[in-house]
């Protein structure tokens, strides 16, 4: 059977608590009942040495054992009858007083126990009779108790057990009379309980041990199965919200509840879906500006062409020129489209090594250099640090970021102008800036210079011949490589675009 991560979860908690009663009942069951036998062996050997006095008390008359031994069983009838009635149950002077029975005549008391005090005294809490739910009624024989108890000598030879005379499993209490040793006696420690009251009392010990460990259980399984439904709302959301992406909807989004894991995992999926819905955005957009920029010189290139084959135009030089510049012009959105799809697909694997980018810069400069004075154009760059600073990168990608920014400003920088190039080392990075004297550009475009197919109005034209691809494939660069590009208007009116990488 196929269970679902809802019934995984309540069964998990469930055999969790499960297991936590049954061992606490495991437990609570073991202790109770060595605690408990622990205890009747301590009310024992507690009697046993009230016992041992009354037997030095009943030495100290004769002398000897004989009289005690004779009738041994009848002296520990009458002291079992004095340890184990309730104190009720005894007359003035020490008779003993059996329990009425229902419906029936008082009975004779029976006398007090040979040697003893009389048991008019309230020492000493009785075992047995105090529990007034126990029906009345005469208290155990002392078979068992009678079984277990021998006197011994001073050599510790038994009286009483003729057929096992050895004290070897008996615990033994000394019998001393004015400081000298007579005898023992000894009691021998049971394996088990075997008293009927002791197995009631454990038995009923028992039963409410496990009526506490049903009523754990039953609320265990109540609170499982609220704590589960509740911990699975949230994942169910996210379900939802999953199915709904998967539909298209980047609008979705999950209310965040709380500040555990679940709801930085909906915080998470927050963010994944409003970066989705931003990048479906840009895809729209992408498709939208990648058709224009496509099908503006198409049109020029068609509308040419027929007017030539019309003749409504004739095919002079001018005319070639003009489709001369709309095919470069389809060239280079196709060929800057083909570079920033390898860029960012990471289909070409580049050759990333320690590279000196202000050096590098140098060579590129000076390859500008030619084409800048033509455009009527200076460059102004710093001179270099005597520190080299190299960075991991790749030197053709590199090459191609710095072009792409000094083809911008030969196509975009008013002329007579002036490109700076700056230099500075903040920690753990290099930073090169290129400032030209304008014009700037519009505050609201600035954040926008580097995205695919972006143009500024006006300045920033078409007719240039730009495809407007070339700073978006230099963000792409720079990030490739762990760093950064940015941009910002510098007074007077020019425009300031800084690249910064990571140094190794």
């Amino acid at each position: 059977m196929k269970l679902s991560f809802g019934h995984k979860i309540f069964l998990a908690f469930l055999a969790n608590s499960l297991v936590i009663v049954v061992c606490m009942l495991l437990f609570a069951r073991y202790y109770a009942h060595r605690d408990f036998e622990e205890y009747v062996g301590k009310m024992e050997i507690e009697r046993l040495d009230q016992l041992a006095g009354m037997l030095g008390a009943e030495y100290r008359k004769t002398g000897r054992w004989d009289e005690t031994v004779t009738r041994w069983d009848d002296w520990l009838q009458v002291v079992w009858m004095r340890h184990m009635v309730p104190h009720r149950f005894f007359a003035p002077g020490g008779r003993v007083v059996p329990p009425p029975q229902p419906g029936k005549a008082p009975r004779e008391a029976v006398p007090p126990p040979p040697g003893g005090p009389p048991r008019d005294d309230p020492g000493g809490p009785p075992p047995f009779g105090e529990n007034p739910s126990r029906p009345p009624g005469p208290p155990p024989g002392p078979k068992d108790i009678g079984l277990r108890i021998s006197l011994f000598d001073a050599g510790r030879q038994s009286l009483t057990m003729p057929d096992n005379p050895s004290a070897e499993g008996y615990r033994l209490r000394p019998i001393l009379v004015d400081n000298k040793l007579v005898g023992f006696l000894g009691l021998k420690m049971p394996d088990r309980l075997t008293h009927p009251l002791d197995l009631e009392f454990i038995r009923r010990q028992y039963l409410t041990f496990y009526s506490i460990a049903g009523v754990a259980l039953l609320l265990a399984t109540l609170v499982t199965l609220i704590l589960s439904r509740r911990l699975l709302s949230p994942v169910k959301k996210l379900a939802e919200g999953t199915r709904a992406l998967t539909l298209r909807r980047f609008e979705t989004r999950i209310a965040v509840e709380g500040c555990d894991e679940l709801a930085q995992l909906a915080q998470d999926f927050n963010l994944m879906a409003q970066g989705m819905e931003k990048y479906e955005q840009m895809r729209r957009q992408w498709l939208a500006d990648i058709s224009h920029e496509l099908r503006t010189p198409l049109a020029i290139l068609r509308c040419e062409i027929e007017a030539m084959q019309d003749g409504v135009k004739e095919m002079t030089p001018e005319a070639l020129a003009s489709l001369h510049f709309e095919i470069l012009h389809l060239g280079r959105i196709v060929q800057d489209l083909h570079e920033l799809s390898l860029i960012e697909s990471e289909a070409v694997p580049d050759e990333q090594t320690a590279v000196e980018p202000i050096e590098l810069l140098d060579e590129v400069l000076r390859s500008f250099k030619t084409r800048f004075e033509q455009r009527g154009l200076r460059i102004d760059a710093s001179p270099k640090d005597s520190k080299p600073a190299f960075v991991l990168a790749d030197t053709d990608r590199l090459k191609q970021l710095f072009s792409n920014i000094l083809e911008n400003t030969l196509l975009y920088v008013d002329v007579p102008g002036v490109l700076k190039i700056r230099y500075e080392f903040p920690e753990g990075s290099v930073g090169i800036h290129f400032e030209d004297t304008g014009p700037g550009v519009p505050e609201e475009s600035v954040g926008r210079l580097f995205d695919r197919l972006y143009r500024v109005d006006k300045a920033r034209g078409r007719s240039h011949g730009g495809s407007g691809l070339g700073l978006a494939i230099c963000r792409s660069i720079a990030e490739r490589f762990g760093g950064r590009i940015e941009a910002a208007n510098v007074k007077p009116a020019g425009l300031r675009i800084s690249v910064y990488f990571p140094v190794l």
